[in-house]
């Protein structure tokens, strides 16, 4: 799964051609790393209709600020240079599926 920083996320996220799967992470959040394994396999699976990408929160501060992210993990699908849905919270493979459906 890719990284995007703060240097690159406008071209990464905002002006993807695809819709875009942010997940707000730390290397400290236990929740965060039960994830990887799902959004792995997410990205792999679904390469061709969305984009999946990590960015750190303590490393990229101005786009964890922007999006006005608290809690770890949060994830927010970008369509279009826009947020169109946020998920705060650790959550089952099956679950994740169907709040994505709409953009799968």
């Amino acid at each position: 799964m890719a990284e995007v920083t703060d240097a690159d996320f406008t071209a990464e996220v905002i002006e993807s051609d695809l819709p875009v799967l942010v997940e707000f992470t730390a290397d400290w959040c236990p929740p965060c790393r039960q994830m990887a394994p799902v959004l792995g396999a997410l990205a792999a699976e679904t390469s061709d209709r969305l984009k999946v990408v990590q960015l750190d929160v303590d490393a990229n501060p101005a786009t964890t600020n922007a999006y006005k992210v608290l809690s770890m993990p949060t994830f927010m699908v970008f369509r279009g240079g826009e947020p169109v849905r946020a998920m705060v919270g650790a959550r089952p493979r099956r679950r994740l599926l169907e709040e994505l459906s709409d953009v799968l």
